[in-house]
């Protein structure tokens, strides 16, 4: 009688076993679905969760063009006040609210442009030794400021640029005195004592630090949001050329720039774009973020001398194809003009990540002039099947004639532009 219990709970266990294995993977990675976008800093390509097997997607009451997240991708369905649900053999599992996409459209740029950055407090770009009538010393290194630290206070006073720095320490050394300087490392902020020294040299105190309160360079802008007056360009961060490290922007301006000429590129050796501006040229905009995706800010006067200057569609992750594209950029003087690339590859990515596609340069006229993406060529706006899907980035330093380019849709949303209409997503 026993065994035959033993025999029978074993049998039950088994059938229970057997029945529960189609259901796992499914219920396990419909948990692991996100309910909204979350923003990340990353380079790398980030999976996608997927629904499994046996999971399928109903649309309801259809009208109007929505997103919403599909068992593996952004894909676009049609509804109007719609629910998507998620389905099991034939079980309702998961119900998800989604918006109606906007008629987003933006203008494509392609314009040359000079960036000018004034960083957040004063950043220390090196050390030096100060020859005093002890010897050599490095008041900064003996404060604990290291290169790539901001400065942003001197006893308890906001500072933002380095001619604002000297009065503080003649008064101090004058006085045989010390600084209590404020600086951010990083996340974290904190105070130290610096004392300024005189140096015999020329009879001047000093405090043994390189600082820099500025920075300044060219790029090509990627769009334009005539609604909301915002821009993007660049399509990645601007780092300073000592630290290597992001610059963290006070404010900024951009100003248009004149293509002069371009080294040409190749294996080994970037190209580079070779253009002039003034910073007291004519002011296009301003510089409010300058992030892994580039800079943005507001136009005073909207985007002219384009290719295009008509709003476009924009063109989601889930749409770009590998195939023929275009690019808009400058490579004489200060006209757009639109060069033939070829789309390699495009990353489905579930969050905000830049390298998101691989471009390759295909137009003859291009690779003669530039022998394929240069440096100043970042921002470059791509053109496939009539809508801006993304931007050039970053060029490979091996094979010139390809590099990275960042999706569209994480541009504009760096850029403060909502394309998901206030995106609400919930689970039932």
């Amino acid at each position: 009688m026993n065994k035959r219990k033993i025999r029978n709970g074993i049998g039950i266990l088994l059938l229970v076993t057997f029945l529960s294995i189609p259901f796992i993977t499914p219920i396990q990675n419909y948990l692991s679905i996100p309910n909204e976008i979350n923003t990340v800093d990353s380079s790398s390509p980030i999976a996608v969760p997927t629904m499994g097997d046996g999971v399928e997607i109903k649309e309801e009451d259809s009208d109007q063009v929505i997103t919403a997240l599909d068992s593996s991708e952004f894909q676009t369905l049609q509804a109007g006040s719609s629910k998507i649900v998620y389905e099991m053999a034939g079980l309702p599992i998961k119900q998800v609210d989604v918006n109606v996409l906007k008629d987003m459209k933006v203008i494509p740029g392609g314009q040359s442009i000079g960036v000018n950055l004034h960083t957040l407090g004063v950043l220390v770009v090196g050390h030096h030794q100060v020859s005093t009538s002890n010897g050599q010393v490095s008041p900064g290194e003996e404060a604990d400021i290291k290169v790539g630290d901001i400065l942003l206070k001197i006893n308890g006073n906001k500072i933002n640029k380095m001619k604002e720095v000297t009065p503080y320490v003649n008064k101090a050394g004058e006085n045989d005195e010390s600084l209590t300087v404020t600086v951010k490392r990083g996340d974290k902020t904190f105070e130290t004592k610096l004392t300024p020294k005189l140096d015999s040299n020329d009879d001047k105190y000093r405090i043994g630090l390189y600082i820099r309160d500025s920075a300044s360079g060219i790029g090509t802008m990627t769009f334009y949001h005539p609604k909301t007056k915002k821009y993007g360009a660049l399509g990645h961060v601007i780092s300073d050329m000592d630290t290597k490290e992001p610059i963290q922007v006070h404010n900024g301006t951009i100003v248009s720039s004149n293509v002069k000429s371009i080294a040409k590129g190749k294996n080994g050796t970037p190209g580079e774009k070779q253009a002039e501006f003034s910073p007291g040229e004519d002011v296009l905009g301003n510089i409010k973020e300058n992030t892994p995706f580039g800079v943005f800010g507001e136009l005073k006067d909207g985007l002219s001398g384009g290719k295009y200057n008509k709003p476009m569609p924009i063109g989601l992750q889930s749409e770009v194809e590998e195939g023929p594209a275009k690019i808009l950029t400058v490579v004489e003087g200060n006209k757009v003009e639109e060069f033939d690339v070829q789309i390699v590859n495009s990353i489905k990515q579930d969050y905000p990540s830049t390298k998101g596609m691989i471009v390759k340069v295909t137009d003859k006229e291009l690779l003669e002039k530039t022998g394929g993406i240069v440096q100043g060529m970042s921002g470059s706006p791509i053109i496939q099947n009539g809508k801006v899907i993304g931007a050039v980035t970053h060029v490979f330093v091996n094979d010139p004639t390809s590099g990275y380019g960042v999706h569209i849709e994480w541009m504009l949303h760096e850029a403060g532009i909502d394309i998901y209409n206030n995106e609400q997503k919930k689970a039932s």
